[in-house]
């Protein structure tokens, strides 16, 4: 072979105008978008991106409370229907079967607030509780979290919705024990208090309870266990439970819902007392309510 041959060197690729084009393209940072394509003309890198980029102003919170509360409201009409029938058909077994041990009287007043009030206590506590515990086992809260809405109002609005959800219950459940065990009908008005606060007061311990669960079963379980004592302390009449069931009954904030109901039945309702556990019932809301607002910026940020 001709040495000469072997020591030439290869010719040079030649380079085009279009190869010189398609090179630059490829070696082009593709990570940086043109600022005319995203919305508002917001730099998702460079050196003219002022900041990080803003999916929005905050929602405030009386329109997100109320897009929260339509929602919730519109998934529970559909999946709670069968369970708020429970809940009804129970208080009005509960009364049937203590209309043979309480003749009349205070134990009857007792027992029928405390039935109509277990509605609310099975549907804004006990089905409130399992509802956010699944939602924060599932990361269902990590929907939420990227919403741009406070935190209020997730808590405040399914709250309402689940507490709303027991009117139909707690109305037919008290018409009932007072056509069963003879009582006036005549301030059955005081339920459009009743209902709202101590629904308030019940739904912010389920919320609270099912965020601060460590897990799905567990919020499950303690919904049911406060079912369970507002069932307790609730419907039987306060008179014959011992002095320590009394205490535990006072830290319920039910049995005061209960209490403002139950004075109602008399022929001179004594309405400052009445106003004065509507009042405690207020004030419980709002702090359970408050706490489950900050178990749920907990959740979220987890």
């Amino acid at each position: 072979m001709n040495a000469r041959a072997l020591s030439t060197p290869a010719p040079a690729s030649v380079r085009t105008p279009q190869h010189d084009r398609r090179s630059e393209e490829e070696h082009r940072d593709v990570s940086v978008v043109p600022a005319d394509v995203l919305p508002g003309g917001v730099l998702a890198a460079g050196d003219g991106a002022a900041g990080p980029a803003e999916l929005g102003p905050r929602a405030r919170l009386w329109p997100a409370l109320a897009a929260v509360y339509r929602a919730q409201l519109s998934r529970a009409r559909v999946a709670r229907i069968p369970l708020l029938f429970v809940a009804t058909f129970q208080s009005v077994g509960i009364m049937i079967l203590m209309r043979g041990v309480v003749d009349g009287g205070g134990e009857a007043r007792a027992v029928v607030a405390g039935s109509a009030v277990l509605v609310v206590a099975f549907v804004a506590l006990n089905l409130l509780a399992q509802y956010f515990g699944q939602l924060r086992g599932s990361g269902g809260l990590d929907h939420y979290a990227t919403l741009p809405v406070p935190p209020a109002a997730v808590v405040l609005g399914a709250a309402g919705a689940y507490a709303s959800f027991t009117v139909p219950g707690t109305v037919v459940t008290a018409v009932s024990g007072c056509l069963l065990f003879g009582l006036p009908l005549a301030h059955l008005w005081i339920l459009v208090a009743v209902i709202p606060l101590a629904g308030a007061a019940l739904a912010g311990l389920g919320a609270a309870l099912g965020l601060l669960a460590p897990r799905p079963e567990l919020a499950t379980l303690l919904g049911q266990l406060g079912m369970s004592a507002a069932l307790l302390l609730g419907v039987l009449p306060a008179d014959r439970m011992p002095q320590a069931v009394k205490l535990a009954r006072d830290l319920l904030p039910s049995t005061y819902g209960v209490e403002a109901f139950a004075r109602t039945f008399g022929d001179h309702p004594d309405w400052a007392y009445v106003l004065g556990d509507l009042a405690v019932c207020a004030g419980v809301g709002v702090v359970s309510l408050a706490v489950a607002t900050w178990a749920y910026r907990r959740a979220a940020v987890r």
